[in-house]
């Protein structure tokens, strides 16, 4: 046996890594908060994806709902589309969702994160929209979604 495993005096050498699993609460599902990220929101490219994204404070949140939010909102929330008119058949609109579900899920704790340091306690809606009529590969989804959390980091950072 390694005698390191068995020495309890010695300092743990890392913290115990962060799960990557989404969650309920980080999946985009009220109409109100999809609305008005549709209406009120900003909008950034990367081909092949486009983001709308807003950035809302814990009163506007509040306002959003007749009484109270619903308890699991977590400071970011997200929904992927793959549209009818771009990718036709079924198989591919899920195949595209589930490749930018993975390279989200792989990438987003920077920017979770960012938003959790942010003071008010905000929460940040992102819808993503695949605007490509082909199929890509999972490296370049990823490399895309590197680069468009990149880009809302920063503009959220700014406001």
């Amino acid at each position: 046996m390694d005698s390191e495993a068995l020495d309890t005096s010695a300092p743990a050498k890392e913290a115990t890594p962060r799960r990557l699993t989404l969650r309920k609460g980080e999946k985009l599902r009220h109409r109100t908060l999809v609305d008005s990220l549709f209406t009120k929101g900003e909008s950034l490219y990367e081909f092949p994806f486009r983001v709308n994204f807003r950035l809302l404070s814990r009163e506007e949140l509040e306002n959003s709902f007749r009484s109270s939010p619903p308890s699991p909102i977590d400071p970011i929330q997200m929904l992927i589309t793959v549209p009818k008119k771009k990718r036709r058949r079924a198989v591919d609109r899920v195949l595209m969702r589930r490749r930018i579900r993975e390279a989200y899920r792989l990438n987003r704790l920077p920017l979770k994160d960012l938003v959790e340091s942010m003071p008010g306690g905000n929460t940040l809606c992102m819808a993503f929209i695949y605007i490509h009529d082909k199929n890509n590969d999972f490296s370049l989804i990823d490399r895309k979604m590197k680069s468009l959390l990149r880009k809302v980091a920063d503009k959220i950072w700014q406001e």
